[in-house]
């Protein structure tokens, strides 16, 4: 299973969507409608799932699925 199979998963159990409806362009907030407390929730669960730590000022620039998986990829 790659990166995004798993975030895309993931992410669309969170927030209640079709895992076939997110890409790797879908917009957390704007596309998937995710909001806050939503994203801070997915953070945690990601950074369990892929054994990372995601810094604070980072999360604000991870605007699509696509960003989430760039980083997951380049900090595993």
């Amino acid at each position: 299973m790659t990166t995004f199979e798993k975030v895309q998963g993931m992410i669309a159990e969170q927030l209640q969507v079709s895992a076939g409806s997110i890409t790797e362009a879908s917009r957390l907030v704007e596309d998937l409608k995710a909001d806050s407390a939503n994203v801070m929730v997915m953070i945690l669960e990601l950074e369990t799932e892929f054994g990372i730590e995601v810094e604070d000022e980072v999360i604000l620039n991870l605007k699509t699925v696509g960003d989430v998986v760039k980083y997951i990829d380049a900090h595993q």
